[in-house]
């Protein structure tokens, strides 16, 4: 099958279609097994069994590593930070809805993008729907260009949903240093003139 989505959103390219999304959800690793998910199947895979335990117990950490809630706070922000770069960088795949626009869902007054890391994740969406037999339009999308240019397109706060219903899912919402300052909801509140 063809991948049209290799501009990464820049041009226009035909949407990608996937019949049969449940065939990329498999029981176990594909190389083991050889076995794929069955169309009929809509069972989402078992967590992987934990890794074992490490063989040298974990010292315990430094009082340097103990941190205050601040620096909690800080270290998170960073991995966010981190987190945000790497979603930019990154090309998504985005559905299509049966209007050809794109995924989005409401929650708390705010509209979604809904964006995938791969087509398993997507598949997986799909199966928890219920809708993994009829065929999927999506296409490939840099992060950058959904927070910087589609977002922006949206009625109302617009934010990225990725892996939406995924434990390792993100939330990448209408916040300044996100999304444009011109679409960011937190605006006023950060520059000091909240309820100005």
């Amino acid at each position: 099958m063809k991948d049209n989505g290799d501009d990464h959103g820049d041009g226009i390219p035909e949407p990608r279609r996937v019949s049969r999304l449940t065939e990329l959800v498999e029981a176990g690793d594909p190389a083991e097994s050889g076995e794929a998910v069955g169309a009929a199947d809509t069972a989402v895979p078992p967590a992987p069994p934990a890794p074992a335990p490490a063989a040298v117990p974990a010292a315990p950490p430094a009082a340097s590593e103990q941190g205050t809630p601040d620096d909690e706070i800080a270290a998170a922000r960073r991995e966010f930070a981190r987190l945000l770069g790497e979603f930019r960088r990154t090309a998504v795949l985005v559905p299509f809805d049966d209007r050809e626009s794109l995924w989005t869902a409401d929650f708390n007054g705010v509209r979604w993008i809904c964006a995938f890391s791969d087509e398993e994740a997507l598949a997986r969406f799909a199966v928890a729907r219920g809708e993994a037999g009829r065929a999927w339009t999506y296409r490939a999308v840099l992060g950058a260009r959904l927070l910087d240019v589609m977002v922006p397109m949206l009625p109302g706060p617009g934010g990225v949903a990725l892996d939406a219903g995924s434990a390792d899912g993100a939330l990448f919402p209408p916040v300044a240093g996100i999304v444009p300052d011109g679409v960011a909801v937190d605006l006023g509140e950060t520059d000091g003139k909240a309820g100005a």
